[in-house]
């Protein structure tokens, strides 16, 4: 794979299993790098500033979208989430495929500046699924899931904006199928118009005789 990278953006459900599916990607395959999402809410048990999310305050999160250091930024149960703009554009410089684990408004606001960008939707194979993984995760309060239901009930609407629909049911096939699936998309036409132009350049010449 030549040339450079393209920007791959991840949304689910909360609960789909986005994050397993990101993190088992990048273990098996080496083109991709995992961009570090801002945000405003507070960090989890076991998650590392920097290296999961960078961990900020309103304030900071704020003056960063005034300095225009973001590729997109959106708000989701109260807190801010943002895609840091240089790291982003450097790696896609170097011909990385760059994921972004981000949420439907982001994805959409991406979309928008880089029409290029490649939207993937993960979703488990059923709305009881998604409700058994959030419990399992212990993580919130009853009331939280319900929330986090009632925000995905709304997300359904957004669905057809996207290029892909993931099923997450087998981790592992899954895994392989959106790895196929990026691959695949290096090849499509507005992806590859540097090479549309040279393929005319030279039937150009060749018609004329030259």
């Amino acid at each position: 794979m030549t040339g450079n990278g393209i920007l791959v953006v991840v949304s689910g459900f909360s609960g789909a299993g986005k994050g397993t599916l990101v993190r088992k990607l990048m273990e098996k395959y080496d083109n991709y790098s995992l961009s570090v999402s801002m945000t405003t809410r507070d960090k989890r048990e076991g998650e590392e500033d920097g290296v999961h999310y960078f961990f900020v305050d309103h304030r900071k999160f704020e003056q960063t979208i005034a300095n225009d250091g973001l590729l997109e930024y959106a708000s989701y149960c109260g807190n801010y989430y943002g895609t840091p703009r240089e790291y982003v554009e450097k790696q896609i410089e170097k011909g990385k495929d760059v994921i972004l684990e981000i949420e439907v408004q982001g994805a959409l606001q991406i979309k928008k500046k880089f029409p290029n960008t490649l939207l993937l939707f993960v979703t488990p194979p059923s709305g009881e699924e998604l409700i058994n993984r959030l419990r399992s995760r212990n993580t919130e309060t009853e009331d939280e899931i319900l929330r986090r239901v009632q925000r995905a009930d709304e997300e359904v609407e957004w669905i057809q904006k996207y290029d892909y629909l993931v099923i997450n049911d087998k981790l592992d096939e899954c895994v392989d199928s959106l790895h196929n699936i990026i691959v695949s998309a290096h090849n499509t036409p507005n992806r590859q118009q540097d090479l549309i132009e040279k393929i005319k350049k030279d039937l150009d010449l060749i018609s004329k005789g030259e």
